[in-house]
């Protein structure tokens, strides 16, 4: 077996928009120094896949081009790049400025071509993106068995509809390579198969908000013919977190929030939501500067709803006053505590499954 790195979409010298300035800054400088932990993770791999989507522009930071060249520059593997529709290929892309080695293979154009490698008994097949938007480009792709271990590395997606090289299972199963690298979707995957070729999308190097929340990587191992080991490794230094703090019952909204919150995670970027029943208003502002020295930097968003008695709305011409009236009317006959407590909490579930609220599944 041929040992492998994959990895995709690191999206550097991303604004970090929703950070303060300096924090946007600083993550930008932490994304450059993620290539020395790619670096590290590559040691003693044979050939690095990468999907697509390195920059998050056509037009990146000098200190990143000169970091990148230095990283790549430094690596004993071969490797591949096929650019994505953020980085995508031209005379004017920051890939057409780097002075590389021998050992780094840009797809420059849209045609998918190979690349021999004799030695490991390997054919590395790619093409790159040439402009934001691109046409499907495995189609009628397939290769007849030809002795090598076929790898192939490509920015793309598996939905029909999709402007960016759009791919399909049935297009992957025919094509007859041993493992197809993917870039574009931002969440791992997990290891796929399609006829006998093997696939996956490794997930963005590290996550830049909170659609893109938990532990993000690279893939390492081995790819033979026919058989594929490789196995998730956790690359990123900071993660986004939602963290929920229930109010409901609580006069003290800090003290709600902070029990949710315990020790914190101080590495990482969190969004503290604030739901359920509250009195009054949470100050959402005090509450993020009190508990965020916990995070390196937290938000806090306030989905609480007005706090109300139990039973108000009951015998109202509507639905839920319906519902009411008859639970209330059960809760006011029943002959013992548990009865009520059986009723009540009945009403409490019908109440959010009535209003579109998660807390009814108990």
């Amino acid at each position: 077996m041929v040992k492998i790195l994959h990895a995709a979409d690191f999206h550097m010298d991303s604004p970090f928009a929703s950070l303060p300035e300096e924090k946007a800054a600083q993550r930008r400088r932490e994304q450059r120094e993620l290539l020395d932990a790619l670096a590290a993770a590559a040691e003693g791999v044979d050939i690095v896949l990468l999907a697509g989507d390195l920059f998050d522009t056509g037009a990146g930071y000098w200190e990143t081009t000169q970091t990148l060249t230095r990283v790549l520059t430094g690596m004993r593997a071969q490797v591949f790049i096929a650019p994505g529709n953020h980085d995508y290929y031209t005379a004017k892309s920051p890939y057409a400025f780097m002075e590389l080695p021998e050992n780094v293979h840009i797809f420059k154009t849209s045609q998918i071509r190979s690349v021999e490698l004799p030695d490991l008994g390997v054919r590395v097949w790619g093409a790159g993106f040439t402009s934001a938007g691109c046409e499907p480009l495995l189609g009628s792709f397939s290769i007849r068995d030809s002795g090598f271990v076929e790898l192939m590395v490509l920015h793309g997606d598996l939905t029909a509809s999709s402007r960016y090289n759009a791919i399909s299972e049935e297009d992957i199963a025919r094509s007859g390579l041993d493992y197809l690298a993917l870039g574009h979707t931002h969440a791992f995957s997990g290891l796929k198969r399609a006829g006998n070729t093997w696939y996956a999308y490794p997930g963005c190097l590290e996550g830049r908000g909170f659609d893109e929340l938990g532990p993000k990587g690279v893939l390492v191992g081995g790819v033979g013919k026919g058989e594929c080991e490789l196995e998730f490794k956790p690359l990123a230094k900071r993660q986004y977190r939602v963290i929920e703090a229930d109010l409901t019952g609580s006069d003290d909204a800090l003290a709600s929030a902070a029990r949710a919150v315990g020790e914190g995670f101080p590495a990482d970027i969190a969004r503290l939501i604030l739901k359920g029943e509250f009195s009054g208003e949470p100050d959402t502002e005090a509450i993020a500067a009190a508990l965020g020295d916990k995070f390196f930097h937290l938000t806090v968003q306030n989905r609480t709803r007005p706090a109300r008695g139990l039973w108000d709305g009951a015998g109202e011409d509507t639905l839920t006053g319906l519902f009411l009236g008859k639970l209330k009317a059960m809760y006011d006959g029943a002959g013992d505590d548990d009865t009520r407590r059986r009723v009540e909490l009945a009403a409490r579930c019908g109440l959010a499954a009535l209003e579109g609220r998660e807390e009814w599944r108990l």
